[in-house]
């Protein structure tokens, strides 16, 4: 994408109290104690995100384009770029089932079958590309020989739910189904994952196809969630209050991103974030899935505190209905859902807003006896994948984090 779409709009949509920041930023300065110092300078990354989120909302009220189609030209032009294919990798750009894939094959002579992983970037199900998660992908594919598939599914608000996950599976399907005879991949070792959004998808695709098994296609091998959105029913979980303020995914984007992926209607943030979507019949059972006591104790350590009971919309609930499916919040799934997951690695990042949701899916897991790799980063904050290799800003523990999907990885 090298061209701005200037298109005319109308200006930011109010909430129902009136109010037309919420949507955009959490509010509320924050510190960031004990980050990591590449997050924290006046020239970082996650600086540069913020003034072009600012200018965006400028542009936006004024009428000369949306706020995410700004968002995506200024990140195609300015933060992403594509380096020379290294030696031993091949890279191919098709189309499954009319879905657009980017393919990392290693050149290296093998006497088997490979090992495959699709992969579904995060952004949001608003932002993000192939492109995005190029050097990640190459990565994978090159340290733990194997064939990496990146699919570049639609997005929101343009395609809302459920066309990005239509998209990864369409695309998965076909790759299962041609893996042996065109890309000599086996399609019992072929895995799904993702990161943030992503890793939604990855977790919804694994519950819709156990649901739909039909004998001719293998299952996923595994799933794979680095720091995965899991649920929209509760946004005050103890990682939304304590990491409410830290780049680069504040609490109240959350709630736009799920509004935008949902219906696009922004005006219901508050009340999504306040938890007023949420029938009162439905609340003790959901209570049983985001309750902070199944958390381990050091998540409350930097603090939480209870909030008060929120009073039921039922105009918010039914504009965002579908956002406590399973399907959006595959945390909130029957037990016999969960169950037939594969087996799974979680990751999750001690200064991200999700990191409880990670946890909670792993304890959900575990209780019916789905195997569970965990692994946590204690200085990450949510999106770390973006500063991997990046010439510029890196951030340390970028590394660990790819390297342990190659480790499991190469346990398939």
């Amino acid at each position: 994408m090298s061209e701005l779409n200037l298109r005319a709009v109308s200006p930011v949509p109010l909430d129902r109290r009136g109010h037309s920041e919420v949507v955009i930023s959490a509010g509320g300065g924050g510190r960031y104690e004990g980050l990591p110092a590449a997050g924290r300078g006046s020239d970082t990354k996650q600086d540069c995100g913020e003034k072009e989120r600012a200018t965006g909302r400028i542009l936006h009220r004024l009428g000369v384009c949306h706020q995410i189609s700004f968002i995506r030209w200024f990140v195609a032009r300015h933060l992403l770029g594509s380096r020379p294919v290294p030696a031993g990798l091949r890279v191919k750009d098709l189309q499954f089932c009319e879905v657009p894939v980017r393919v990392y094959e290693p050149t290296s002579v093998r006497g088997g079958l490979r090992r495959g992983l699709v992969y579904f970037h995060g952004g949001g199900w608003v932002l993000g590309s192939i492109d995005s998660v190029d050097e990640v992908c190459r990565y994978l594919a090159q340290e733990s020989d194997s064939t990496v598939v990146s699919v570049g599914y639609r997005l929101a608000p343009e395609h809302r739910y459920p066309a990005p996950l239509d998209d990864c599976q369409a695309a998965t399907c076909h790759f299962l189904s041609a893996a042996e005879a065109e890309f000599g991949v086996d399609p019992r070792r072929v895995a799904v994952g993702g990161d943030g959004a992503g890793a939604n998808l990855a977790a919804a695709l694994c519950q819709r196809l156990a649901r739909a098994e039909d004998g001719h296609l293998p299952s996923p091998r595994a799933q794979i969630l680095l720091y995965p959105a899991l649920q929209m029913a509760d946004f005050n979980l103890p990682s939304y209050q304590q990491n409410h303020a830290v780049p680069i995914l504040f609490r109240g984007r959350m709630a736009f991103y799920f509004l935008q992926y949902l219906s696009g209607d922004v005006s219901l943030c508050q009340d999504v974030l306040e938890g007023n979507h949420v029938p009162t019949e439905l609340r003790p059972r959901y209570k049983q899935c985001l309750c902070p006591s199944n958390l381990p104790s050091e998540c409350l350590a930097r603090g939480f505190r209870e909030r008060p009971r929120p009073e039921f919309d039922g105009e918010a609930y039914h504009a965002v209905r579908a956002g406590l499916e399973a399907e959006v919040s595959p945390l909130l799934a029957a037990d016999a859902a969960i169950q037939r997951s594969p087996p799974t690695f979680i990751l999750t990042c001690e200064y991200d807003v999700l990191r409880d949701e990670g946890l909670l899916y792993r304890k959900r897991l575990l209780d019916l006896n789905v195997d569970v790799t965990w692994q946590h980063v204690p200085d990450g904050v949510h999106g770390v994948l973006n500063f991997f290799r990046q010439r510029w800003l890196g951030f340390p523990c970028a590394q660990g984090v790819v390297d342990g999907v190659v480790s499991y990885l190469k346990s398939l």
